[in-house]
């Protein structure tokens, strides 16, 4: 499934909140659970995985009514570790969460370039648009001047050329000539100089539509006898290169590339516990249940056998609730 078809789907969605929901025993339940010494960690579990983030917006909002203290700022002075991180990432409104990952991304020494690229390649443009505002309203400052701070050259460039949300074109329309033209072009910048015109590359990248650019790969192909992505890592290296294969990745099968996502955080020694948090919690009322599926299908087991053996305890527990049954 093309990328920015995975926004509409209703049957991805792992998180659909509880249908008799009343925020007010959910907020009691939650202070009962964390009143006095020791906590119900169980009992927090069942509240927040189990309502949707508007609930827990609701939830939230009669916790500070009822009891006169903000609930996120509780679990924080309450919990700990990778679970504290998972439960405070739930309470974020969706936007708001991921500004703040690609404010995290690039605040103190060194730069996360792999969490933008992956934020600004997946989402859609009013997604984009949100999210600026969302990181303007909580920093005080603008994404895209902060990202041309934090970063250079190329890869700079392909990122606030990204953060335009050009990409977005659900019509479907496809001029075959502009196609080719394209495929052309991508192999003058590339396979057939000595060197690379990198910014051909981001261009074209960068502000076609999924459904033309899935042509252009076509055509390429044909021309180039080898793949797009196979160009992309013989013409480019680090970061930049990343940041193409992501758009290409992106724009095959988003289902795809947020399940190989998934599946590096866990496999090997070590767990890379920003990238699921952040992959779960953002995708788990979108399209979770179709990366799933999409999971299985790449690597012969299922996401939930794989959080169960990496992960443990409380963390553990909340994790494979959000990514539901048959996980």
């Amino acid at each position: 499934m093309a990328w920015w078809k995975a926004w509409m789907e209703q049957e991805g969605v792992t998180v659909k909140g509880s249908p008799h929901f009343n925020p007010e025993p959910d907020a009691e339940a939650l202070y009962t659970a964390m009143k006095g010494i020791g906590t119900n960690e169980q009992a927090i579990i069942d509240v927040l995985t189990r309502r949707s983030n508007a609930q827990r917006q609701q939830i939230a909002r009669s916790f500070k009514a009822q009891f006169g203290k903000d609930l996120t700022e509780t679990l924080q002075s309450e919990l700990s570790g990778k679970f504290e991180r998972l439960m405070v990432a739930l309470m974020y409104l969706p936007y708001r969460y991921e500004a703040k990952e690609l404010h995290e991304a690039m605040k103190g020494l060194g730069t996360k370039e792999g969490v933008i690229i992956e934020i600004l390649a997946s989402r859609t443009k009013n997604h984009l648009r949100e999210i600026m505002k969302a990181y303007e309203a909580d920093y005080g400052s603008s994404l895209e001047e902060d990202i041309q701070a934090d970063t250079s050259g190329y890869l700079e460039r392909i990122l606030v050329c990204l953060l335009q949300g050009s990409r977005d074109d659900v019509s479907g329309f496809v001029d075959p000539g502009q196609a080719v033209q394209d495929a052309q072009d991508l192999y003058a910048a590339g396979e057939k100089i000595h060197g690379t015109d990198e910014m051909k590359f981001i261009t074209i990248l960068c502000t076609r539509s999924a459904t033309h650019l899935l042509r252009v790969f076509e055509e390429y192909e044909r021309i180039a006898g080898k793949s797009i992505e196979d160009s992309i890592k013989s013409e480019t290296h680090g970061s930049l290169e990343e940041a193409m294969l992501t758009v290409v990745k992106c724009t095959r099968n988003l289902h795809s590339y947020f399940a190989e996502r998934l599946y590096y955080a866990l496999k090997g020694a070590g767990t890379r516990d920003g990238t699921l948090i952040r992959n779960i919690v953002s995708r788990s009322e979108i399209d979770l249940n179709l990366i799933k599926c999409q999971f299985t299908k790449m690597y012969g087991k299922t996401l939930g056998s794989m959080i169960e053996g990496d992960t443990s305890g409380d963390y553990r527990n909340a994790l494979l609730n959000l990514v539901g049954s048959s996980a």
